[in-house]
């Protein structure tokens, strides 16, 4: 099992200076949502910021410490749109 705060280091290392909130969906620990603002985004489609995602997480999706992830990615100028 993966615990939030590995998944986050990790997301944290391969895109700086990003805010990522997470979400365990099955209480199981290896369902997740990820909401990640990131300006590592910016100029990318959605497909590459989440192909972004998923590298950062190779390895741990690759041994299913991470079985399945849902991602909401945004830059944060879409995020600044969005209100929150």
């Amino acid at each position: 099992m993966i615990t939030p705060e590995q998944i986050k280091s990790t997301l944290e290392q391969a895109l700086p200076g990003s805010t990522i909130e997470m979400q365990d969906l099955t209480g199981g620990g290896d369902h997740w949502q990820v909401f990640i603002v990131s300006p590592a985004f910016e100029g990318k489609g959605l497909i590459e910021q989440h192909q972004m995602v998923y590298a950062a997480l190779k390895e741990e999706m690759g041994d299913q410490r991470i079985h399945a992830l849902a991602l909401k990615t945004f830059t944060p100028e879409q995020w600044a749109k969005l209100g929150s």
